[in-house]
């Protein structure tokens, strides 16, 4: 048995704690140290608990506390060669490099990292699996190619971008290049392609479905939520479907 808590996702800051009884991986740290040590205790975790912090790309959100909870802490630090060029310099102390699709074992969990196509360094998914139990957090990201669905095959529980509504944003005030980024094969996976996903090719093995990194401009989470479910049913799938809140954590989850 193991626990999925997301402490938060949207562009304001991500980061996730996936937990056993004797391990606790956080991924991303994109809250402020004070913040990530705030969100854990409403998970009945602390950052000294910590046995490794993942990181799944250099953009602020999902790294802002990393400098200081790096330094704090004495667990590692796990990110690609790429990704540690691109965070400018931060010192990480206990750094732990991996490379993308190689497997690395942390504790009780298997992790794969899997290549993600985002503007970024080397954008990775993380894959994690325990017992026989596994999980797949996957954020910003703007298509889902072939090498993403196979890692999203044979999951108890998938936590996933569904970040704009399409309409929301071609009629809202982001600049025209900041729409073309959002919408581009390295932006953001909208409600439609995710939607578009669980309709034809998703497999409805998950137990849960998580939708993550919602945009605070561009979404609403009853449109996420209902697009999600129109698909679902469509495809005769039936998780619990929740949607990850930016200014809380979601409730645990439980494998």
């Amino acid at each position: 048995m193991f626990s999925v808590t997301v402490l938060g996702s949207g562009s304001a800051g991500n980061a996730t704690l996936v937990a056993t009884g004797r391990t606790r991986v956080l991924i991303d740290a994109g809250f402020s140290h004070r913040e990530l040590r705030r969100r854990l205790a409403l998970a009945e975790c602390t950052t000294d608990a910590l046995d490794a912090v993942l990181i799944t790309h250099e953009h602020t959100d999902h790294v802002a506390g990393l400098p200081r909870l790096a330094a704090a802490i004495p667990a590692p630090v796990y990110c690609n060669q790429r990704t540690h060029a691109a965070l400018g310099g931060i010192e990480l102390p206990r750094l732990e490099a991996f490379a993308s699709g190689e497997t690395f074992a942390i504790g009780d969990f298997e992790i794969t990292p899997f290549s993600i196509p985002h503007d970024a360094a080397d954008p990775v998914g993380f894959r994690l699996v325990s017992d026989g139990l596994a999980v797949v957090i996957v954020t910003d990201l703007g298509y889902l190619p072939e090498n993403v669905k196979d890692c999203l095959r044979a999951l108890d529980c998938l936590v996933i971008e569904s970040n704009h509504d399409l309409e929301m944003l071609k009629g809202g005030g982001y600049s025209w290049q900041l729409k073309q980024r959002v919408l581009s094969r390295t932006g953001h996976l909208s409600n439609d392609g995710l939607g578009a996903f669980l309709q034809t090719e998703f497999d409805g093995h998950p137990r849960h479905l998580v939708l993550a990194h919602l945009s605070q401009n561009n979404n609403l989470p009853e449109l996420a939520r209902l697009s999600a479910q129109r698909a679902l049913a469509a495809r005769g799938a039936s998780p619990q479907l929740d949607v990850a809140p930016q200014d809380r954590p979601l409730a645990t989850i439980w494998l």
